[in-house]
């Protein structure tokens, strides 16, 4: 990513932080979305991925670049990886998918089966979600009764909402922000929007991370049913 882009990303951001700031902020530390997050509480900085499992360029970041940052910065504790639904469509496949992932996480299985639905590559459809409820050990009747009450919806929409108000109009998006302080206009966060190469990431998160302050009073934070894509 050149430099220009990088500035041209910053001052969209800034230009639209106010309106996603407190979504943005309370993604980074409500306990309702504790098992979307992967990594150590106390990273410095922080990434929010806006995704739909039927986009083929968010199945391209998970496949190609998420494994190479996983291993450099969320593995070390450098970042934090936040999960949040984008549905490109009002039903359909992908709230389908987004919601049999977030009943998954009801029973502390998120990663596993939001890997497996990435890893599916295509096919979603309830016999795709309940082979992979049983493969990662879900009480099935509870699940079934998850999807049936559908109450992950709301929030699923206003994820988009959220990803809307950062300005993406499309999948994936992610905000690469410092975890202890709010993003300013002299001090914005970093939009990324679409599936770059790892190297366009990496060159964000390393000029961050030199002017991260350390996050103070929080405790390593490990990710429940955690699983490598795929997997």
């Amino acid at each position: 990513m050149s430099t220009m882009k990088s500035g041209f990303l910053r001052a969209v951001l800034s230009s639209v932080a106010l309106l996603a700031l407190a979504g943005a902020a309370g993604a980074k530390n409500s306990p309702s979305v504790d098992n979307r997050v992967r990594g150590s509480a106390d990273a410095p900085l922080t990434i929010v991925e806006y995704s739909d499992f039927t986009c083929g360029y968010c199945l391209k970041f998970f496949k190609e670049t998420w494994p190479r940052l996983q291993a450099k910065y969320v593995d070390t504790g450098k970042v934090r990886f936040l999960y949040k639904d984008y549905p490109r469509a009002d039903q359909g496949p992908g709230v389908a998918a987004a919601l049999a992932a977030r009943c998954a996480g009801d029973q502390g299985a998120y990663w596993p089966m939001h890997d497996r639905l990435f890893a599916e590559g295509g096919r979603l459809d309830s016999d795709v979600f309940f082979t992979h409820a049983k493969a990662i050990g879900l009480n099935e009747s509870n699940f079934r009764q998850c999807l049936r009450d559908a109450s992950h919806l709301p929030s699923i929409f206003e994820d988009r909402q959220e990803a809307n108000a950062w300005g993406f109009r499309g999948t994936p998006g992610f905000v690469l922000l410092k975890t202890a302080q709010e993003p300013t206009n002299k001090d914005p966060a970093v939009a990324i929007p679409g599936a770059f190469p790892f190297e366009a990431f990496a060159e964000e998160i390393d000029k961050m991370l030199a002017t991260a302050p350390p996050v103070k009073g929080a405790a390593p934070k490990t990710e429940p049913g955690r699983s490598k894509p795929g997997h």
